[in-house]
Order: C-alpha cells, then structure tokens, then sequence
C-alpha cells in the first residue's frame, strides 16, 4: 500500500524542520533536507501505529478490516 503526503520543510535555527500536511503532529527535524524527511516519515509511521491501537482500545468489539488506498 502506499500513501502519499505533504512534507513542508523549513529552516530552523539549526536544523531543518518539516511537517506534514496531513498530519499535522507528525513533525521531522534533521542537519540535511534527507534526513529530515527520514525523520518526518518515522514520525508519520508512529503517529500513524498509534492512532490504529488507540481506535482498538475505544472500540475493541469492532470488526477491524483493512483498506487499501492507492
């Protein structure tokens, strides 16, 4: 599966600092463009995994089904 989101990068003091459209708490911060947007995809991966267990402790007598959006 493969999402697509919108990284805004901007320069801080002294790294490099992104954020996502999309998601807005999903921030990367890093000394070079690369590393920043390695930074911003693990925070979207983990922002992402959280809300999935959070969605299964609110409803745990839910059908959980996987969708896939191209």
């Amino acid at each position: 599966m493969h999402l697509r989101f919108h990284a805004f990068i901007e320069k801080g003091e002294k790294y490099l600092i992104a954020s996502c459209a999309e998601i807005p708490e999903a921030v990367g911060q890093g000394l070079t463009r690369e590393e920043c947007l390695r930074d911003l995809r693990g925070s979207i991966q983990s922002v992402l995994e959280y809300r999935q267990a959070e969605a299964k402790v609110r409803m745990p007598d839910a059908e959980e089904v996987e969708l896939e959006v191209a």
